[in-house]
């Protein structure tokens, strides 16, 4: 059995995310998202694929927990949930400390950096995602 490989990053809340009620804007968890989901494709991907294939957002579904504020210390926690075609699937919870802020559920379509049509990733890479803990022996 495999499990997807968590990829934490950290989030710098600015100024400009802060809106008039005084805690962090809704638009800005979709910018950290965002940046969070391209960190993890950056920090596990091979530097070929990187090179070769650019994600394009498909659908974002944000279920907001609790308010984030211009101190806070916010970590997101990014999942690869599974792999579809050219479809990627992904979790990406964002927390101060052990407090859950939001939760998002993603949609990605991966495309070829050239031509800019959707492109299926290889077994290869998409195996760089997750750690499998099978001690069985295939044979």
């Amino acid at each position: 059995m495999s499990h997807a490989i968590p990829h934490r990053f950290s989030i710098g809340i600015d100024p400009e995310d802060i809106d008039f009620m005084g805690h962090v804007n809704n638009a800005s968890y979709l910018k950290w998202v965002q940046a969070a989901v391209l960190d993890h494709w950056r920090a596990l991907a091979p530097t070929e694929a990187v090179a070769q294939k650019m994600w394009v957002a498909l659908k974002h579904e944000i279920t907001y927990r609790k308010p984030a504020f211009l101190e806070d210390d916010v970590i997101a926690t990014v999942l690869l949930e599974r792999v579809q075609g050219a479809r990627a699937f992904y979790e990406t919870i964002i927390r101060r400390g052990e407090e859950v802020l939001a939760e998002v559920k993603s949609s990605w379509c991966c495309v070829d950096a050239e031509t800019l049509r959707p492109a299926r990733l290889t077994r290869d890479v998409i195996q760089r995602f997750f750690s499998s803990d099978d001690t069985e022996q295939a044979g």
